[in-house]
């Protein structure tokens, strides 16, 4: 399964819940600013993450999963200076 880019963001209403989804999306990716991440997963990485939000989120909460493709990424802007985000980030896996 081929990775790609996928930005995520979300709006959830309870602080509880709140401090939750964010500690799980540090498992997943990079933050962005406060409630945006960017994350390189794979189609089964995206549903686990989904699966894994929905059992913390409510139905007042809002959870976003934006795919990007990569001529997308490449017209990325960030004030900071830092623009490119890398095509293949540096993984590893834990066995």
């Amino acid at each position: 399964m081929s990775k790609s880019w996928f930005l995520v963001a979300y709006d959830i209403r309870d602080p509880v819940r709140l401090r939750k989804i964010a500690a799980l999306m540090k498992g997943y990716g990079t933050r962005m600013q406060y409630s945006v991440f960017r994350c390189f997963l794979n189609e089964r990485e995206v549903e686990k993450l989904r699966w894994e939000a929905a059992k913390i989120m409510l139905g007042e909460d809002d959870l976003q999963i934006i795919g990007l493709c990569r001529a997308c990424v490449s017209r990325v802007k960030n004030r900071s200076g830092n623009d490119a985000w890398p095509d293949d980030p540096v993984t590893f896996e834990i066995i």
